[in-house]
């Protein structure tokens, strides 16, 4: 056993849609289920780390606050984390920060999200010096529109096709019909796919995921709190990965809108994703070819076989033949997206790294029903957020 591992002893969520409420119910929802899941009081927790909404007004800003308010006051201490996408993999890494320095017994962490119509845009006002707003304003480039360039690049780089795109969809929303969190549980054809509108040239309403409202929830404790509470045998945290990228990044990464100058210094020889997933492999002492299953960040379905490559499941430009040859669907040999990813869910931007955790654990239990993978021993997330977070969790049975 890593003398890093800190247990998985509860995960919980609330079903992922559009159900016109507030954050702050789905995340109580999501908390008290994971809290269920442990057997743990929420007077027994010692820390709640909360996964921030910057659009949710004041409140979202102090998730950790705010959630342990909603489920009421108890002198636990409080950490908030905002990393964009990567908002959830911060609060497993505080969390497990906390455990391993062995300040606390018990962390409860909580993302929830209740997302805007259509897609993501800035707030109002001025701001030059942000990035984000900078993208909108100079090029009004939403994000799919980058993820059409993600998808452009690997048509003209490997030769992907539209079709190729399609299948990620299919596969996806194969395993998102057997998820009773998912917002879409509908098998999904390629026909289908072709025939939805063009939103981001390649790319198609059915490529691109929806913006939604959801929450996810994680009970993380120590190794000994687990086995004095009678867990023999939890699901264990091996590795969170939260780098940032290397200078100069030689591929543009949203939401800039150009690359860093690479004249005076070589590129690092992987890209930030790949980097993203090598620490955590390095930090669990495992390689790729030990998963049993992965939960990635499927904006769009180019990006999904993106990932693929960034994960060592294959060599650069290989993702489109994984996919075709069925390895990354339910019952291959490494399943991808079990859980039917984004494709099905859309994002609920501070819970989706925390749902892919939920994902994991269930499976490393063997409790995921029709999406189970037989076996499953060792699971890794990735996703990344905007402004260079890094997010990946590799997960042990």
């Amino acid at each position: 056993m890593s003398s890093g591992d800190i247990a998985v002893l509860g995960a919980g969520m609330h079903p992922w849609g559009k159900w016109g409420r507030g954050f702050v119910e789905y995340g109580t929802v999501a908390a008290r289920a994971a809290l269920a899941d442990a057997g743990i009081d929420w007077t027994d927790v010692d820390s709640v780390v909360g996964a921030d909404t910057v659009r949710g007004g004041y409140p979202g800003h102090v998730a950790g606050a705010t959630f342990a308010r909603a489920l009421g006051w108890q002198g636990a201490r409080v950490t908030s984390v905002y990393a964009a996408c990567a908002s959830g993999a911060q609060a497993v890494g505080a969390a497990r920060a906390q455990i391993l320095a062995q300040l606390v017994d018990v962390v409860l962490v909580v993302g929830a999200d209740a997302a805007p119509k259509g897609f993501f845009a800035p707030a109002g006002g001025e701001r030059p010096d942000d990035p984000d707003w900078l993208r909108f304003r100079v090029l009004g480039a939403t994000n799919p529109a980058y993820f059409g360039l993600y998808a452009r690049r690997r048509m003209a780089l490997h030769g992907d096709t539209v079709d190729d795109f399609a299948q990620v969809k299919v596969k996806n929303a194969a395993a998102g019909a057997l998820n009773p969190n998912a917002r879409y549980r509908k098998a999904v054809s390629a026909e289908e796919v072709a025939a939805s509108a063009v939103v981001a040239d390649p790319l198609r309403l059915l490529d691109i995921c929806a913006t939604s409202d959801g929450a996810a929830a994680l009970v993380l404790t120590s190794m000994e709190f687990a086995r004095r509470h009678g867990a023999a045998a939890p699901v264990r945290i091996r590795a969170v990965s939260t780098v940032s990228p290397t200078y100069p990044q030689a591929v543009l990464d949203l939401p800039d809108i150009a690359t860093d100058s690479a004249i005076a210094v070589e590129p690092a020889p992987f890209s930030f994703r790949a980097s993203i997933a090598r620490a955590a492999y390095d930090e669990a002492g495992i390689g790729p070819d030990e998963l049993s299953l992965a939960e990635v960040y499927d904006l769009s379905t180019a990006l999904e076989l993106e990932w693929y490559e960034d994960l060592g499941l294959c060599g650069t430009g290989e993702g489109a033949k994984l996919v075709r040859d069925g390895v990354t669907a339910l019952g291959g040999r490494v399943p991808v997206n079990t859980s039917g990813g984004l494709a099905s869910f859309g994002e609920a931007v501070p819970a989706q790294a925390i749902a892919q955790v939920c994902e994991l654990t269930w499976q490393l239990r063997g409790t995921a029903g029709a999406r189970q993978v037989a076996g499953a021993r060792v699971g890794i997330t990735a996703n990344q957020g905007l402004f260079g977070h890094g997010s990946a969790v590799v997960a042990v049975r």
